[in-house]
């Protein structure tokens, strides 16, 4: 019962008899603001930013924040922060580039150990948060640097291709249409048994299930969303294997959030850790768990950010983690804990590159578009301390 209070999902707006969840109202705003972005990046462009070709350039480039997103709306779900996950995409990437071109290990070696270097340091800040009670923001901001430092050791301030064709297709080539119709009926399968499971633990733990109407909803939004985009990507190139693996991570990640012991022990920790651990909720390791996953997904991001690219270098990754968590508070998750959905964090994602896109294609001024950003996610945490004050005074 605790996680789920902390998830928000049993407070309601409207009369008696009548309740709508108001995680699910965060939710349709952010997708109406994403629809008024585009619209207003349509008009001002002339038609170019919804051209197919750069769509596809869109959901590329939001592969990597939104695998990262994934991770990180974990570790503030946990009420953590990890500010250093910019600097592990480029270490990551550099030690997966690296292996291949120095060592000549091959592409399985060149992907796990990339991988790899992204669990282990995501798990030794996880250990250092949890069992040495460092705070979060202190550690992981110290990795920014250190680990920024230690790629630009290793690669002694060089810049190092790509050697390996497989290895760049990660980031660069397009599924072919006919496996493109196989995930996108997979996805919607996967979105509607991830709904239909939900909504039976409802009923298992004396919620009111959701009715035929929200149900649809939670099934068929998605499914459109799935089956428009692969059309409109189908149109141009097909589908890019970074949204491939985007669209594995988030159902995963959604899953272990929604449908699993761990996901609800970190809902509650976050939205009190006092009363998790009187309830027997191990947070050491749930904390611990939490970093190290999103470690490996930092691996996996550093992986397609080179592949993406075509090469690894020192500077690569930079001010990634601010976008991460630009995209999940966003997304509607909160910097206090005990809230935050994947779906919302992938959602924050597409949002801030589509910031990103836009304002490229109109030739903004790099600093216009870090101030532009830079607002988006003070007013973005604003409106979440209005929001809190606004419940706790609606429940007093």
């Amino acid at each position: 019962m605790a996680e789920t209070i902390a998830r928000g999902e049993l407070r309601s707006v409207g009369g008696s008899g009548r309740r709508f969840p108001v995680h699910l109202l965060r939710t349709y705003g952010m997708v109406l603001a994403l629809i008024l972005v585009w619209g207003v990046f349509a008009v001002v462009t002339n038609g170019v930013f919804i051209e197919p070709r750069n769509l596809s350039n869109l959901i590329r480039q939001t592969a990597v924040t939104g695998v990262l997103a994934v991770g990180m709306v974990m570790v503030i779900v946990a009420g953590q922060i990890d500010l250093s996950v910019g600097s592990l995409v480029g270490i990551s990437g550099m030690v997966a580039v690296l292996v291949q071109g120095s060592l000549h290990w091959g592409l399985v070696a060149s992907l796990l150990a990339g991988i790899f270097t992204g669990v282990l340091i995501g798990a030794l800040q996880g250990a250092l948060v949890a069992y040495g009670q460092i705070p979060s923001f202190i550690v992981t901001l110290g990795g920014l640097l250190a680990w920024r430092g230690a790629t630009k050791g290793v690669s002694s301030g060089n810049t190092y291709p790509v050697e390996i064709q497989a290895f760049k297709s990660v980031g660069q080539s397009y599924l072919s249409p006919s496996a493109a119709i196989v995930l996108a009926a997979a996805c919607v399968a996967m979105v509607a048994w991830q709904a239909v499971r939900s909504n039976r633990a409802r009923r298992r733990g004396g919620l009111t299930a959701w009715g035929t109407g929200a149900m649809a909803v939670r099934i068929l939004g998605p499914a459109l969303l799935v089956v428009m985009s692969v059309v409109v990507l189908s149109r141009y190139a097909g589908v890019p294997n970074p949204v491939v693996i985007l669209l594995g991570i988030a159902l995963a990640g959604a899953f272990l959030m929604q449908n699993t012991t761990f996901g609800r022990y970190l809902y509650a920790i976050g939205g009190n850790s006092e009363a998790a651990r009187l309830s027997g909720i191990n947070i050491r390791s749930h904390v611990l768990t939490a970093f190290a996953i999103l470690g490996a997904l930092s691996g996996v991001a550093g992986i397609i950010y080179a592949a993406r690219v075509g090469s690894a270098g020192p500077d690569a990754g930079t001010l990634l983690e601010l976008d991460a968590i630009a995209a999940c508070v966003i997304g509607g998750a909160s910097l206090m804990g005990g809230r935050g959905t994947v779906f919302g964090a992938c959602l924050g994602a597409l949002f801030m590159s589509s910031l990103d896109n836009g304002m490229s294609l109109k030739n903004v001024p790099d600093f216009i578009q870090d101030i532009v950003k830079g607002g988006v996610l003070v007013t973005a945490v604003g409106l979440d301390v209005l929001g809190r004050r606004a419940r706790a005074s609606f429940d007093s």
